[in-house]
């Protein structure tokens, strides 16, 4: 069982493809993991969310690829040399994990400030979180094992969040 079911207690058709991350997804992890989800979402689906300031879902990435935020989350990690992890996350195989430190090289010290910031977490915190979180929501949202069209991105993280608060 992947991270988010166990944070989220198994959701009905929330099982993922990729192999769990062997780390657990009690105590802190899971305020970290829950504070970090709904600023996640919103960067892949390229939405701003209060607290982002204007440059878009996915910090200054927002629209550089194809599936708004989500694409451009795929085309900063190949650029900053962790495509193999990210296309990992959309394919129909095992997730490849993401060490906490290339999150730092992914997002940049500005953009993981302001993440940390908008969830109330130190870096370290949102590191290590986004780390856990980043592949399981990735394949979460690419059932198919490819970038999702925009509309079906949308559907399915608003599908997501209505689980979350439902």
């Amino acid at each position: 069982m992947g991270l988010l079911d166990q944070i989220l207690g198994g959701l009905g058709g929330m099982s993922g493809r990729g192999a769990p991350t062997g780390r657990k997804g009690g105590g802190g992890t899971s305020r970290i993991v829950m504070s970090l989800l709904p600023i996640v979402l919103n960067m892949l689906a390229n939405r701003q969310r209060g607290g982002m300031g204007s440059r878009g879902g996915l910090g200054g990435l927002g629209g550089l690829a194809g599936a708004g935020g989500l694409g451009a989350l795929i085309a900063q990690m190949t650029q900053r040399g962790y495509g193999q992890q990210a296309q990992s996350w959309v394919s129909t195989g095992p997730n490849e994990p993401l060490p906490p430190q290339a999150v730092s090289e992914v997002f940049g010290q500005d953009e993981l400030a302001d993440i940390a910031a908008q969830a109330g977490l130190s870096e370290d915190e949102t590191r290590e979180g986004l780390s856990e979180l980043l592949p399981e929501v990735v394949d979460r949202v690419t059932p198919e094992g490819r970038l999702p069209e925009q509309d079906q991105l949308l559907a399915s993280i608003d599908d997501f969040e209505r689980r979350l608060t439902g």
